[in-house]
């Protein structure tokens, strides 16, 4: 097997997601290239520190995107081919970090972006990311049984850590949930009826449970209209709205809303967060509800808040 298939054979034997594997992918084929296509069990230290100065100094790449490549040859080392680099002091030119400030918006500006929106799936949706702090991501794979209405909290499965955590469902999502939880009982039966009904379900789930792809319980909290072919099984089923049709919902909304900020979904989350700070709710169970695994990820809202506390800040040009 070619190294790269080993790697993403090893990607989904761990769960990682399908867009971590395409980066990874990337990357790994971006260090042997730069090297002339040697393997890399011939390689070590000297060859990952050139590559990662390469990207900082010759493509002048952010730190973030080069802490990507640098994860992406560590896992190929690590978990593909069993080498560790835990004592080779690897000690490339990093990329300047850019520390910024991320886009919140005001409850009135949220409550006003959330406006623009019928009374449809889309809504619901923005409403949760939110309600809830959740990663787009995070929000779309919802299935019915992550809704815990008897103690008012819902499920989100870490698929890169293994770790769940729950977040309070707001009382304002209670009935559109049951709303939609029971339309999509509907069009479930009606599914099953026309020899289709089943769902996408991880690997050793479906080997586990071979017809829990057939359950409700296991359907997409946010399904699409229609159901469409599987492309990596090739059945007809019905799949979770994609991240691209909820973003063009969402900057429609945003254009109408005429709020003159960068939006995206994300911008929901970094809002939750700061609102909650706000509110008085102490970081470390912000930490907790946001899934973050360092302290330091969810310090930065506790800059945020600083910048917002207009009160204590003036301009000598008012008093001119």
């Amino acid at each position: 097997m070619k190294l790269l298939d080993q790697v993403r054979v090893k990607i989904r034997f761990l769960h990682y997601s399908e867009e971590t594997s395409k980066i990874y992918v990337f990357w790994i084929k971006q260090f042997i290239l730069f090297h002339n296509k040697r393997h890399p069990a011939e390689m070590g230290k000297l060859e990952i520190e050139a590559f990662l100065t390469h990207l900082a100094v010759n493509r002048r790449v952010s730190a973030s995107t080069q802490n990507q490549a640098f994860n992406a040859i560590l896992f190929l080392y690590q978990k593909v081919l069993g080498i560790s680099l835990e004592n080779q002091g690897i000690n490339a030119l990093r990329a300047k970090q850019r520390i910024h400030l991320p886009t919140v918006l005001s409850t009135a500006e949220v409550k006003h972006l959330i406006n623009q929106f019928d009374d449809n799936i889309y809504k619901t949706i923005t409403q949760t990311l939110y309600g809830c702090g959740l990663r787009i991501s995070e929000a779309l794979n919802l299935r019915v049984k992550d809704i815990d209405f008897d103690f008012n909290r819902m499920i989100i499965w870490d698929s890169k850590s293994l770790d769940d955590r729950s977040v309070p469902i707001p009382q304002l999502l209670i009935k559109p949930f049951m709303r939609l939880i029971q339309t999509n009982k509907t069009e479930h039966d009606k599914d099953l009826a026309k020899g289709y009904g089943t769902v996408a379900l991880p690997n050793a789930l479906k080997r586990k449970y071979p017809n829990a792809d057939k359950e409700f319980k296991w359907q997409y909290l946010f399904p699409m209209k229609k159901v469409s072919k599987d492309p990596k099984s090739g059945i007809m089923r019905r799949h979770h709205v994609l991240g691209s049709t909820y973003s063009r919902n969402l900057k429609k909304a945003v254009n109408g809303s005429n709020i003159n900020k960068k939006i995206t979904a994300h911008t929901l989350r970094h809002s939750y967060a700061t609102h909650l700070l706000q509110a008085g709710l102490d970081v470390r169970t912000i930490q907790e509800l946001m899934g973050h695994k360092s302290l330091e990820t969810t310090m930065i809202y506790t800059h945020v808040v600083k910048e917002l506390s207009q009160h204590k800040r003036f301009s000598p040009l008012d008093y001119l």
